[in-house]
């Protein structure tokens, strides 16, 4: 036997019948928070930095990966 059972409700709805709180409110000044905190450390950032602190290897590393890359394609073509 298969039972099916179909609820059509909005996520605030379940959270009502469920019992859970609401917490939007929370959820929105957390956002603002947050959106102010990375809106004030991208001010204080120079462009370099922010290149460090997102690419740690920096480009040296980049550079390194397409040495190794093509390094491949040459090995390859030397053992045909």
């Amino acid at each position: 036997m298969k039972i099916n059972v179909e609820i059509d409700c909005t996520p605030e709805e379940a959270r009502k019948f469920l019992g859970l709180p609401d917490i939007a409110a929370m959820q929105e000044s957390l956002i603002q928070q947050i959106e102010a905190q990375m809106a004030s450390s991208l001010k204080e950032m120079e462009p370099a930095a922010m290149l460090k602190a997102w690419l740690p290897a920096g480009l040296e590393g980049v550079e390194q990966m397409q040495k190794a890359f093509f390094a491949q394609f040459a090995g390859g073509k030397s053992d045909k």
